[in-house]
């Protein structure tokens, strides 16, 4: 499939009315969790297209790209309001926060599992175990609040154990930053696996960033401020990874192009056929913006749409689903990695192995001082202390000895030597 060369309306013809903005939502007892992740990464690349499209035209003065920039820009706020509103009003904040974090999870794993480039790989596996603890934490937080088992939201599709410990995870900022790829080099699957995987951690970023404060108890509020931090990082780490030396209309089409895959994507995947039409009639939009850039990446560069993403065939489709084997194996075998930028290669290392004066451990003081009081730690404490253990849905012991004591919360894996 070769999105370039698909028929479309005229981009005139492609805004939603308002009666279409406000879609029927899902049900939260019934759909699919998959369902639920993809309308939360199709509502990131949204989000993440449009403000693209709004630095783009705070950089731009070529008066016919600012007007296309600002109806495609409609056009994809258009499409953003309509997904998020498929969220049901009585899911609630932590519930939906479930599904966040199991899409990072196994959005994380599935993108690593079929890419080549060794540094995505790397990246995606160091992130991922994060994201895992995340997902505990967050588990725990709902056990305790709401006494809901995280498991049949995620419908025993991701294990909930520990993972790098979050207290692990506060590293010096300038280490999550990693070496970027050269895009007429690089794999088309490989940019697509750093857009969309920039987009979906952003959009868990934004999300945390602004829903802290409407938590209803201070462990909470502070949990998700925590994580956020974290978010953050991850952020700064996969967007490194893209080629900065791209024009602006070469990054648009690139944009495009991934919505377009994306949606395409979705729509093979979709169980839910009323969320079906609507990824269906989004990808048709986005065809008609991807043609839209590529035609002024011509006009204005003299650079064709094959230049930016070869001959345009879509490469293997995303297809979420479990990846339980896989992210053992990946916790077996890195989990006491850190990012470490100090030497002429940036790469992961064994805390245990980094000198004793590297930043992280200085980072680790100033931020976690005493990590007993940590957000992240105190929520499992309090689990413990209510439940008896912690709560956990895992289908074996914990691959990593120093993780499987369930009556007390390990501060040292990953973090001291």
């Amino acid at each position: 499939m070769n999105p370039i060369k698909e028929k479309s309306r005229t981009l005139e013809n492609n805004f939603l009315p308002l009666k279409k903005m406000y879609p029927k939502s899902y049900n939260k007892d019934k759909t699919s969790p998959y369902t639920k992740t993809r309308v939360i990464l199709m509502n990131g690349t949204e989000f993440e297209s449009q403000w693209f499209m709004h630095n783009f035209a705070r950089h731009c003065e070529i008066p016919e790209i600012l007007e296309a920039l600002a109806v495609v820009r409609r056009q994809e706020q258009q499409q953003q309001k309509r997904i998020s509103c498929l969220k049901p009003i009585n899911e609630s904040i932590l519930e939906t926060t479930i599904a966040y974090e199991q899409l990072a999870v196994d959005l994380t794993a599935v993108l690593a599992r079929n890419e080549t480039d060794e540094n995505n790989i790397k990246a995606l596996n160091f992130a991922l175990l994060e994201d895992f603890d995340h997902l505990y934490r967050y588990a725990n937080l709902l056990k305790t609040d709401k006494n809901i088992d995280a498991d049949t939201l995620v419908g025993k599709y991701t294990e909930i154990m520990p993972g790098r410990p979050t207290v692990a995870e506060h590293r010096y900022p300038a280490d999550d930053v990693k070496p970027h790829m050269d895009a007429k080099k690089a794999d088309l699957y490989t940019k697509l696996v750093a857009s969309t995987i920039t987009a979906a951690e952003q959009q868990t970023m934004n999300y945390y960033m602004n829903i802290a404060q409407w938590y209803k108890n201070d462990v909470g509020r502070r949990l998700y401020a925590e994580i956020a931090m974290i978010e953050e990082a991850h952020v700064t780490q996969y967007e490194s990874l893209k080629d900065p030396t791209l024009t602006w209309l070469e990054q648009w089409v690139m944009h495009e192009y991934c919505e377009c895959w994306l949606y395409y994507s979705a729509m093979q995947d979709e169980s839910d056929e009323a969320i079906k039409k609507i990824w269906t009639e989004h990808y048709k939009m986005e065809i008609a913006h991807l043609k839209i850039a590529a035609k002024l990446l011509k006009k204005y560069e003299n650079k064709t749409f094959e230049q930016v993403c070869g001959d345009g065939e879509f490469p293997k489709l995303l297809k979420l689903g479990g990846n339980k084997e896989y992210i053992r194996k990946v916790i077996a075998n890195t989990i006491y990695l850190t990012a470490d930028n100090t030497q002429s290669k940036p790469d992961y290392k064994d805390v245990k192995k980094l000198p004793d004066s590297h930043r992280y451990f200085d980072y680790q003081k100033y931020m976690s001082g005493d990590p007993e009081r940590n957000p992240s730690h105190l929520v499992i404490k309090k689990a413990i202390e209510r439940l008896g253990q912690d709560y956990r849905y895992q289908d074996s012991e914990h691959p990593v000895k120093d993780l499987r004591n369930r009556k007390k919360d390990n501060v040292t894996v990953a973090r001291t030597k």
